[in-house]
């Protein structure tokens, strides 16, 4: 990945909805050109996909709580079951599995907290292998960037 490449992605990451010929014009190369970098990029996994970020309030998913957990049993299959009934879930808009004492880190975007007790009925019972879990609702947000740093 050269300088030009790095200055595409930058700039993609800020707008992806930027022609090519504009995104031509702002790294210096003709509109071929950047069409063929771009499609390499793509190709090559360096883009993952295009998405359009929405407005959480005016999207109706006004909470943001991220949900900290501690599973009962370790091990890959356990982690796994957890993390397919964690994903199928809408309000869940990320999850990781993470190493010190919390297993496992969700992020939710709920409409309302009306929508929290059955999700944390569905999600956090016994038969889900949790053993405890901790939730903080977000009341101010100060950073959240979907850009990765080049």
């Amino acid at each position: 990945m050269d300088r030009i490449d790095k200055k595409l992605l930058n700039l993609l990451q800020r707008d992806a909805s930027r022609t090519n010929v504009d995104l031509a014009d702002a790294v210096g190369l003709s509109p071929s050109s950047c069409l063929r970098r771009t499609q390499r990029l793509r190709k090559s996994g360096v883009i993952e996909r295009i998405v359009a970020i929405l407005n959480p309030a005016k999207s109706g998913r006004t909470i943001k709580a991220l949900v900290t957990v501690e599973l009962k049993l370790h091990g890959e299959q356990h982690m796994r079951r957890f993390l397919d009934i964690a994903i199928a879930e809408e309000a869940v808009s990320q999850a990781y599995a993470v190493t010190g004492e919390t297993d496992v880190v969700l992020m939710l975007r709920l409409r309302d907290m009306e929508e929290y007790a059955p999700l944390c009925d569905r999600l956090f019972s016994d038969d889900n292998n949790v053993a405890r879990f901790f939730t903080m609702v977000v009341i101010r947000t100060a950073k959240e960037e979907t850009a990765i740093r080049l």
